[in-house]
């Protein structure tokens, strides 16, 4: 159980000196607790704080808000991506390397997969997140129009580099709602699938 704290965030009565320290880890998995037992709106920041002993002024060290928190470690995440598609040969050509690099951007450990189940049923399906979730999408679209457009040696903010990125998005986002209603189905597999229509220009045979 978490320790009493007082409204600053003090120790406990009786235990004078050292505050209390958590992680943007353990804050997360309180916040989704929560989430799951009172809905995303019902829980407030000062929920996430208390539940794991902290103050809300400590919880913002971790987090920006409260939508932040469901995102995760998103910055880090996108750095990842980042690599995958520096790792990409010359070579190949770029849409192989989009849904390449997307489809192992989306493959999970099985013990992972329930938590980050929860995760995208919060971001694609909790209307107050929507908003917010348009900024996250902003920025993972600016790691694969990047690509693009070094690739080809042009602005990212072309219309071509912008154009896969939106593409890639929207079949990206298409996937996860198609994972979220199939629990039996792997995401990975939904992706490279998704991934192969595009590249084929969705043509129907």
């Amino acid at each position: 159980m978490a320790e009493k704290r007082s409204a600053e965030g003090g120790a406990a009565a009786g235990r004078p000196g050292r505050r209390r320290s958590t992680s943007a880890a353990e804050l997360e998995r309180a916040a989704f607790e929560l989430f799951e037992r009172d809905g995303f709106e019902a829980t407030t920041v000062e929920d996430i704080a208390a539940a794991v002993g902290i103050s809300k002024r400590s919880f913002f060290r971790y987090f920006e808000s409260k939508n932040d928190v469901v995102w995760g470690d998103f910055g880090g995440q996108l750095r990842v991506m980042r690599e995958l598609f520096a790792r990409c040969p010359d070579g190949r050509p770029i849409m192989d390397a989009v849904a390449t690099v997307v489809v192992e951007f989306n493959r999970f450990d099985p013990a992972q997969v329930p938590w980050h189940r929860k995760r995208m049923e919060l971001i694609l399906k909790v209307p107050v997140l929507q908003a917010h979730s348009s900024l996250r999408y902003r920025e993972w679209g600016e790691v694969v129009a990047d690509f693009v457009g070094g690739r080809l040696g042009i602005s990212a903010r072309e219309l071509f580099p912008q154009s896969i990125a939106n593409a890639a998005l929207g079949v990206a986002i298409a996937a996860y709602d198609y994972w979220l209603e199939r629990p039996g189905e792997e995401l990975a597999d939904i992706m490279d699938r998704a991934f192969r229509d595009l590249a084929t220009g969705f043509s129907v045979h």
